[in-house]
């Protein structure tokens, strides 16, 4: 059973606040949950438009008979880590500051024994049952992330009471959203936005989190303005505690900075996959309807790189070096780098001038021989952080974490026991939130994190190898060549 504490101050790691978990049905009747919740987790992503979560329950008084559960209730409660004042540091889903998740399933309903039944309620967020319901067709002219803004707060669209972080975007289009769902709608802008502090950075994230809707560029999680570095929100060690380890003066603050577990989804940049996705090297062929002319631009990596800021941004020189993969040669006949095989991958891009009466590109609003190149840059920049380092860590809830948020993780290489060596330069250093669990189960408060990043710590300067391979041509052979016939050739 979950257990609720309304302290100030944590006795230890993992305690959390929470007075109430309420059910509220579709006649208004409410039910404390609070005494047959066993476990309760909550999902944000920065790939995901809406905040979802579930509740599990132990009913021995067929609460979900008597409350006709169908769908339609509302779940309120509000969850903080101790000490947490600030409203933007809690999970306020309550009905009297924040807002009830909409219940939409019930699923994994089973009788464990005589009298008691178990099963599961799956909640989301208001904005994620106005999004299936409602439709936009309409255009919008001028900067795109105020066209974000009026979906979001239209009455007749999402109507969100929640705050919305945005990023101001440097250019503006007429855009003409045809008769989609509002979510979809704000993804097709955030595609084609561009920061206005950025000069290489290519599409938005739009994503909500417990704290409201977040309308972002990568580059804002990793600098700010794209030009002064950002402090990470939190540092993570993977050091575990040995009890009577007398030189650790706060054990809880101790605590809240160690990782449990870690584990890499992704250990490095899948090279295969990011050469066919087109993340090092692609040609877009970008053809214009309106003269017939096509232009063909080739995105290469190790020249866009530097453009940009990246997880261990410093703003030095040093940070154009700092690709998970170097810029030296990888094939034995030629001088040529990962970079430059465009032909990795080759994509049609369909644009037009003059489509609102504007001599601009039809994609971005911008110069239409510059939608190639953009939406080049857009793919590569996605890949990536996708396909990219991914690490999952599981650690001690702390509710003032959100997606988007830049962490330090601090990883010694697991060949070393002195605590003064330098860290892993290329699995530790900084990383970007990019999804975080919240599970309540007993009495602890436990966040599992996903994490990426796009760069490593240290520069990495590509050599020359000391031999070449030869670049003797193969010898062709023909099997039923008399003289060298392969079926008497041992005869």
């Amino acid at each position: 059973m979950v257990k609720f504490f309304t302290g100030s101050d944590a006795d230890k790691a993992g305690d959390y606040n929470l007075s109430h978990i309420d059910l509220i049905n579709h006649k208004g009747e409410i039910i404390d949950l609070k005494y047959i919740v066993i476990e309760m987790n909550i999902y944000e992503s920065i790939y995901k438009n809406a905040v979802t979560g579930s509740i599990v329950i132990t009913d021995a008084k067929n609460q979900i008979g008597r409350l006709e559960i169908q769908g339609l209730e509302r779940i309120a409660f509000k969850l903080a880590s101790p000490g947490i004042t600030d409203a933007e540091d809690l999970l306020d889903a309550s009905v009297e500051t924040g807002e009830p998740f909409h219940v939409y399933k019930i699923t994994d309903r089973k009788q464990v024994n005589q009298g008691l039944l178990v099963y599961t309620l799956h909640f989301a967020s208001r904005e994620f049952m106005r999004n299936l319901r409602t439709k936009v067709s309409q255009a919008y002219n001028g900067r795109l992330d105020m066209a974000v803004q009026k979906i979001l707060q239209d009455e007749n669209y999402l109507d969100t009471r929640k705050r919305l972080k945005y990023e101001k975007t440097g250019n503006r289009d007429k855009i003409v959203i045809p008769n989609l769902r509002p979510f979809d709608a704000i993804q097709m802008i955030a595609d084609k936005a561009i920061p206005e502090k950025s000069d290489a950075g290519v599409g938005y994230f739009f994503y909500q989190t417990v704290k409201g809707f977040r309308f972002r560029s990568w580059e804002s999680m990793v600098s700010k303005q794209g030009s002064s570095l950002r402090k990470p929100k939190q540092t993570f060690y993977y050091m575990p505690l040995k009890h009577k380890d007398e030189s650790v003066e706060n054990k809880i603050e101790h605590d809240f900075k160690s990782v449990q577990s870690y584990r890499f989804i992704n250990n490095f940049h899948d090279v295969a996959a990011n050469t066919a996705l087109g993340t090092y090297a692609h040609k877009v062929i970008s053809y214009n309807f309106y003269d017939k002319s096509f232009v063909s631009p080739e995105y290469n990596y190790h020249t866009e790189y530097q453009r940009t800021v990246h997880t261990d941004f410093e703003n030095n020189t040093k940070d154009r070096n700092k690709h998970p993969v170097a810029g030296g040669p990888v094939d034995y006949d030629n001088e040529k780098n990962i970079s430059e095989y465009p032909e990795s991958r080759v994509s049609l891009l369909g644009t037009t001038q003059f489509l609102h009466n504007r001599d601009t590109g039809a994609k971005y609003g911008l110069d239409v021989e510059q939608d190639g190149v953009f939406n080049a840059q857009r793919i590569s920049q996605r890949n990536q952080i996708i396909h990219g380092t991914c690490l999952k860590l599981v650690v001690k809830g702390q509710s003032y974490l959100e997606p988007g948020d830049l962490i330090d993780f601090k990883l010694r290489p697991v060949d070393s026991d002195k605590v003064d060596v330098e860290e892993d330069s290329r699995y530790g250093g900084q990383y970007v939130i990019t999804k975080i669990r919240h599970q309540i189960a007993d009495d602890t408060y436990t966040m599992v994190l996903e994490c990426a990043k796009d760069s490593i710590v240290n520069p990495a300067f590509a050599g020359q190898p000391e031999h070449k391979a030869s670049k003797r041509k193969g010898d062709l052979e023909d099997i039923y060549d008399s003289s060298t016939n392969i079926y008497n050739r041992h005869n």
